[in-house]
């Protein structure tokens, strides 16, 4: 196997592929990222790699040395779905993203990126991986405008031929599991429910805004941050037709159901209350999403997600319990 470069290691998603990559055997491996936040250093530190170049000289490294490199993991970006500056979007999610392209294309390294179930917005088109509807989603968020911004430009250089010899843009839903420590605010709904029972035995969830969803209803794909690992890794192995994929379970589920996954894996009983959802996201807040994965199950993939049960269970049990990372 090649040398495998992983932008944005020390986040929470790609230090989960890394792992991934170590179990598999393969340790010789370049990771990418602003490597300066303490709070990050336990994702990447305890990994096996042979080299990390920092985020802001790395197209310019990979320009350089893109004959040692068989394969590109980007998934490197800004993911908080709060932030309203454009700009940082423009640099980080679509600029930076353009570059890597480029390069990829320039010199034909295999790409896998990371897109965002944020860019199908209320889900009034569907949450169908076509390309085809990609110009008429409309997400709710800059973050969501961006990753389909980049989604919607790199289907328009493929359709120019302008393309890496195999890409594939990976709208991940709802993904949770180790090494969020650092995300704060934008961790999932599970560690903030083990947080908050461990600390006062009960936990608050967004109340609905809406008439047709129950408090605590709101319904969301989500994904154990394993099996997208392995998702990414069979990609990288079988590259099947290049393009979007939806990676999410395809069964929804409430927020309801996570937590009270999370008090069972912790052995209490459920105590839950709502809370009005802040009024910075109200109106950016989906209340439904559940991944179409008929495309990634037709190139091949045929391998069983966690059920949120389990997935939620090996995450508390063998992760949060004693504060350890993958």
């Amino acid at each position: 196997m090649p040398i495998i470069l992983v932008t944005g290691a020390a986040g929470f998603i790609a230090s989960n592929v890394v792992a991934a990559l170590n179990t598999e055997g393969l340790h010789d491996l370049v990771l990418s990222d602003d490597f300066s936040r303490k709070d990050k250093i336990p994702n990447w530190e305890g990994k096996r790699f042979a080299k990390h170049i920092p985020r802001n000289i790395l197209p310019t490294w990979l320009d350089q040395h893109h004959k040692e490199i068989g394969f590109v993991i980007h998934l490197g970006a800004r993911t908080d779905t709060t932030e309203t500056r454009w700009d940082i979007f423009q640099e980080l999610n679509l600029g930076y993203t353009e570059k890597l392209w480029g390069i990829c294309c320039r010199h034909q390294i295999p790409l896998i990126y990371a897109s965002s179930a944020a860019t199908y917005g209320d889900g009034t088109q569907g949450y169908h991986d076509n390309h085809a509807v990609v110009p008429q989603l409309k997400p709710l968020n800059a973050y969501g405008r961006s990753k389909n911004g980049f989604d919607k430009w790199a289907l328009r250089q493929a359709e120019t031929g302008r393309q890496p010899p195999f890409w594939a843009g990976l709208k991940f839903f709802n993904v949770y599991g180790p090494n969020e420590y650092h995300k704060g605010r934008m961790a999932s709904v599970i560690l903030h429910t083990f947080e908050s029972v461990r600390s006062t035995g009960h936990m608050n969830l967004f109340r609905s805004h809406r008439a047709d969803f129950a408090d605590g209803m709101q319904l969301r794909d989500f994904v154990y941050v394993k099996d997208v690992a392995n998702v990414i890794f069979w990609l990288m192995k079988n590259r099947p037709e290049s393009g979007l994929y939806n990676v999410g379970t395809g069964h929804a589920q409430s927020f309801i159901d996570l937590a009270n996954a999370t008090f069972a894996a912790m052995e209490k009983q459920p105590n839950i209350s709502f809370v009005d959802i802040p009024k910075d996201i109200r109106d950016k807040y989906q209340y439904f999403t559940e991944a179409d994965i008929r495309k990634l199950r037709k190139a091949g993939y045929d391998k069983a997600f966690h059920s949120l049960a389990d997935g939620v269970n090996d995450y508390v049990r063998n992760y949060l319990t004693e504060h350890k990372y993958a």
